[in-house]
């Protein structure tokens, strides 16, 4: 029996076999508890089935089929004639739920997307909800041969995959060779920490097995020096580098994962700076796991807290004792975001009371880490050219410190940390006085786990941010194949544009600048505190998820995550002029030049970060402006908008 599925057969051998037989085997693999109720729906769907699927004795059938991205398992799939049948069963229901039909059409667009010997095949979603009255199907097919949800009851499954079958052909399909096709997903940060808490390897979560290879190498790597540390009663820091979407906050998530045991002296914590980030995978990973075990979210959220936390909370606790942590492992993701000693000096005389404070964010961290009297490792995940913020240390203050007050700690680099996107013009012997450095390959992360749709999108970007119309136009029409970007000037249309592309349950959202300030004449709201949790994880039916559009997010709210489709609403804090993109920022009743260089580079950045965070789509919403109101003058959105449609953007 494959490890995807609880069950397989042919729907002959499925129809001859006793019922009993048939359960014994899902009860066999079923890895939980099974309880009554999921052993009384097993044995409605057997009889149903035997009784429906009776005219099809060519094709086959399979029992709970796992999707590891999604951590949910497809009730029944059935191949007919070389078409896809994803059922999904509630045993019992009189009316045919919203929520059921979002749940098999995500199953669908999820074997489309990432399934080897699904990609090129039609996939007939239907919800199959046993007491319901019978309802008038619509039977057509979208583009990429996904059927609109079909609804069936106990009594007509059988005479809607007939009707289905009439109307739409494929060519036969091995079921043998489909259920051990490769899965290759993408999934979100959220999905992957998801099924990596859930003790799915990294193969399940991987696009390619260079990825997933990849990955493991690099996880290995960090766990030998783990290993190392702990037998040998040593300190050590390591330095993981990677490409764009490589997968180094996956790899810390991993790490973090395996090694919280706090019985064997190895309690390990992933730490970060990015607090939406990190208050979203705690509520996710509790609310899955709630889900999963049958317990309060409450109780699972105090573990999930245990091993992913912010890093100023771990921060605040040091100072208030000089004893060590329980951790004995940090991982510290977007470690060159780290407060340098200014920043963090008059944060700490601010809000904390503390007037005579003088380190850095990485020296105050090293020095909580050294309490430890035996062993301690620390973990710096470090990105190129991602700053945001004001008053972030860069690497180099790692290594300064490491260099002046740490000698016995080991230093373990990855061999492309002397790129300039990590360290500038600096050289790394220079900035570490000569220490001596362990470099290690496998410490860099070389190959992206991304490219869901958008192989080309951060390129795009690039030179669309960087000027370069005709190069980014070049671009554009080889990524519009696979990754549609509009524009628009019309607010309703990009609206009803994500809301069409949107099926299931994928998420879409509006997105602005937090300097995007008169948006608010356009009915779009960007608050600087907004509920981030619900934002990412509500479904439909709740006000505060992204699905409203109502709530823009801006840059610091959603770096490092990510929604399928998103609006993106661009005001004129960063417009372009005859002399190129030019910064400003709103203060009292008008915009206000930005002429410091840093700060004109966060705002880019925060561009950057708002035109990469759909996964599947994008539409940029730049308003028409008003002869009335200065601050909304119509020559700044204009020519923001012939600059982008410059770029090869399509207008809607």
């Amino acid at each position: 029996m494959s490890r995807r599925a609880y069950y397989f057969n042919s729907i002959n051998n499925f129809i001859l076999e006793n019922d009993e037989l048939v359960l014994g085997q899902l009860l066999i693999n079923d890895e939980f508890e099974t309880t009554d109720l999921q052993k009384m729906a097993w044995r409605s769907e057997i009889q149903i089935l035997k009784e429906q699927l009776i005219e099809f004795s060519q094709g086959d059938i399979i029992f709970e089929y796992t999707i590891p991205r999604m951590g949910h398992r497809v009730d029944v799939i059935c191949i007919i004639e070389g078409i896809i049948f994803l059922l999904e069963f509630k045993v019992g229901d009189k009316e045919y739920k919203k929520s059921t039909t979002d749940q098999v059409m995500d199953y669908a667009l999820d074997l489309k997307y990432f399934h080897d010997k699904s990609r090129t095949r039609y996939l007939v979603p239907i919800n199959v909800s046993t007491k319901a009255a019978e309802k008038q199907n619509e039977y057509y097919c979208m583009a990429d041969n996904i059927h609109n949800t079909l609804f069936c009851n106990e009594d007509n499954i059988g005479s809607t995959i007939r009707k289905t079958i009439s109307i739409i052909n494929d060519t036969s399909l091995s079921a043998l060779e489909w259920i051990n096709s490769r899965y290759a997903p993408t999934p979100t940060i959220i999905e992957a920490a998801q099924a990596l808490y859930r003790k799915h390897g990294v193969e399940d979560i991987s696009r390619n097995d260079a990825g997933a290879k990849n990955l493991t190498i690099t996880t290995e790597a960090i766990s030998n020096i783990i290993d190392q540390c702990k037998i040998n009663n040593e300190k050590a820091i390591c330095f993981v580098t990677g490409v764009p979407g490589a997968g180094k906050t996956l790899a810390g998530l991993n790490i973090a994962n395996e090694r919280h045991y706090f019985n064997e002296d190895e309690h390990a914590v992933f730490l970060s700076g990015n607090g939406p980030l990190v208050d979203v995978l705690q509520n996710a990973l509790a609310i899955d796991r709630a889900y999963r075990e049958g317990i309060t979210k409450k109780s699972a959220l105090l573990e999930t807290k245990a091993f992913i936390q912010i890093i100023h909370k771990f921060r605040d606790e040091a100072l208030t004792t000089n004893m060590a942590p329980v951790e004995k492992v940090v991982i510290f993701d977007e470690s060159q975001r780290a407060w340098n000693k200014e920043s963090l000096s008059d944060f700490m005389k601010r809000k904390k009371g503390i007037p005579d404070f003088n380190q850095s964010e990485p020296e105050f961290l090293i020095s909580i880490m050294d309490r430890h009297r035996n062993w301690a490792v620390i973990v710096c995940l470090v990105g190129g050219g991602q700053e945001i913020y004001n008053g972030e240390a860069g690497i180099q203050d790692w290594f300064e410190t490491l260099a002046d007050n740490y000698p016995d700690w080991k230093i373990y680099l990855s061999d492309k940390i002397t790129d300039t996107e990590y360290v500038g013009k600096s050289d790394i012997s220079t900035l570490l006085h000569g220490r001596e450095y362990y470099c290690i390959s496998d410490l860099h992360l070389g190959v992206s786990l991304r490219s869901f749709r958008s192989e080309k999108l951060a390129l795009f970007v690039k030179l669309l941010l960087d000027e370069r119309a005709d190069d980014a136009k070049s671009v554009y029409y080889e990524l519009k194949q696979t990754y549609p970007i509009f524009l628009t000037r019309n607010f309703e249309i990009a609206k009803k544009w994500v809301k069409d592309k949107a099926r299931g349950t994928e998420r879409y959202g509006l997105l602005a600048s937090s300097e995007g300030k008169r948006l608010r004449a356009e009915g779009i709201w960007v608050p600087s505190d907004i509920n981030h949790v619900g934002w990412f994880l509500n479904g439909k039916d709740n006000v505060d998820s992204s699905y409203y559009l109502e709530v823009a997010a801006s840059e610091f709210k959603v770096q490092g995550l990510e929604v399928d489709y998103a609006v993106l609403a661009w005001d004129a804090d960063f417009r372009y002029t005859i002399d190129g993109f030019d910064y400003f920022k709103f203060r009292g009743t008008k915009w206000n030049h930005v002429n410091q260089e840093q700060r004109q580079r966060y705002l880019k950045n925060a561009y950057r970060v708002l035109l990469t965070r759909a996964r599947q789509g994008l539409i940029i919403y730049v308003p028409e402006g008003s002869d009335e109101d200065p601050s909304r003058n119509r020559e700044y959105y204009d020519r923001i908008f012939r600059y982008l449609k410059s770029t090869g953007i399509e207008v809607v």
